[in-house]
């Protein structure tokens, strides 16, 4: 069986990617092998369609199932037609969320979209340079379990706090060049 994993990295230590039309990379996993090849996402930066354009690319790949912390509408819809299992709401190092789904530890598919349309695309004037981290909280849903839910969004909290330290630092190296 071959599953996808989104990863803000080309390996099974990277950090997930709790976007997937922008994530920035597919991990694609042999589960009988644990054979592993990461694919860059061409999608991360496009206008429109990321989520369909990703859906496609992973259907293609033949998985049955695909792992990752959020979802939106039409990516769900592609996936779904492609008969792909969706579970959404997983954080972590990649490795240590492969370990939970072969243990049955992710097992819930999502029955919806998780996320509105165009999330992960950023907002403002940024002109994209800060590759789609700019999301919104992700809304409760009523079909994640609390402590996934709980889980998703000590990630993003997480993710927002490095990002911060990023940017509190280059202002400080910035400053120091004055």
């Amino acid at each position: 069986m071959k599953i996808c994993i989104t990863s803000t990295g080309p390996g099974l230590d990277s950090e997930m990617d709790p976007r997937f039309g922008r994530c920035q990379y597919f991990l694609f996993v042999d589960l009988e092998t644990l054979g592993c090849e990461a694919v860059e996402n061409p999608n991360i930066g496009a206008a429109g369609g990321a989520g369909i354009q990703s859906a496609q690319l992973v259907a293609n790949k033949g998985v049955e199932a695909l792992i990752t912390g959020q979802v939106g509408p039409n990516a769900f819809t592609t996936l779904q037609a492609a008969g792909i299992k969706i579970l959404t709401g997983a954080s972590g190092k990649v490795r240590e969320v492969l370990d939970k789904y072969q243990k049955g530890q992710i097992s819930s598919s999502a029955q919806g979209p998780t996320v509105q349309a165009h999330f992960g695309m950023g907002r403002g004037m940024g002109r994209g340079m800060g590759m789609g981290r700019g999301f919104p909280p992700p809304p409760s849903t009523p079909w994640a379990a609390p402590k996934e839910e709980l889980q998703a969004l000590k990630e993003q909290s997480r993710l927002l706090k490095d990002q911060l330290d990023k940017i509190t630092h280059r202002i400080e190296e910035l400053e120091k060049e004055k």
